[in-house]
């Protein structure tokens, strides 16, 4: 029987940039304003799905998707899908569902997702947490590997991938590398980290960050404490959060400290919401 703390599946039909979309969706209802999750690559919708078993997000309005490509989504053309796409994406489901302003949470490729939305839609964001997002090159550790690791063969390059980084000696390396291969498509792979790469050597992501109106918070865990960005984060007034016992994936190594900071940060920037 539902309670207050359910979240309800569906499915959302979209038509992105020419190309159909089925997402698969999770979401509940509340008061105040929604919050709204972007997962990163190689993961899902249910990263955050914890947030209805924290006290303190209790009443509020919830809503995540696994992207195209991604978890239980479907997309006609996976060739189509980059990060501008996936902004396309987020903007048309929001529109789907009667969402005008929220709070933006996104990790990894969902940051640098939610980077880009709210770059587009600065209006409409009243708080973007940031959970080492793209902001610089050398945060291009997964997304390089397709200019590193030439593949011509997309299942074999997302094999490769997946034994990379299962080999690799950082906090739940083994637990996410072991799902990669059910939770994304290998046509989506190229699309998606070729654009990750471009925008992180390119665009001038670090400032369009530090530009954002509205209250930042940048979440990384404290094996990246040595990313070279940090002090000048602070320096312009960025909230951060080190996450302890955790790499670039606070929501399996230490889910209760990450949503533990996301709630203080969230009491700051919207007091009315969490008492």
């Amino acid at each position: 029987m539902p309670t207050e703390n359910s979240l309800t599946r569906h499915e959302i039909p979209l038509t992105v940039e020419g190309t159909d979309v089925r997402l698969s969706c999770m979401s509940r209802a509340g008061e105040g304003l929604p919050l709204v999750f972007l997962h990163g690559f190689g993961s899902t919708k249910e990263d955050y799905a914890d947030v209805v078993q924290n006290p303190d997000f209790a009443g509020r309005p919830v809503f995540a998707y696994d992207a195209p490509g991604c978890g239980e989504s479907w997309c006609a053309d996976l060739a189509k899908i980059s990060i501008p796409f996936l902004v396309g994406t987020a903007l048309t489901a929001l529109a789907a569902q009667g969402i005008d302003r929220f709070h933006l949470v996104g990790h990894s490729m969902g940051g640098l997702t939610s980077l880009m939305l709210a770059h587009q839609a600065p209006g409409r964001v009243a708080s973007f947490t940031d959970i080492e997002g793209n902001l610089a090159p050398e945060d291009c550790f997964l997304s390089r590997q397709i200019f590193l690791h030439p593949q011509e063969n997309a299942e074999q390059f997302l094999e490769d991938f997946i034994a990379r980084n299962w080999a690799a000696q950082f906090y739940s390396s083994q637990l996410y590398a072991t799902s990669v291969r059910y939770k994304v498509r290998a046509g989506a792979v190229r699309g998606i980290f070729e654009s990750m790469v471009q925008l992180s050597d390119s665009a001038d992501l670090m400032a369009t960050f530090l530009n954002l109106p509205m209250p930042r918070m940048f979440m990384y865990g404290e094996q990246n404490r040595s990313l070279s960005y940090l002090p000048h984060l602070a320096a312009r007034g960025v909230q951060l959060a080190e996450i302890p016992r955790s790499g670039h994936f606070p929501m399996y190594s230490n889910a209760p400290e990450m949503w533990d900071r996301i709630a203080a940060f969230q009491r700051q920037a919207d007091p009315a919401a969490l008492q």
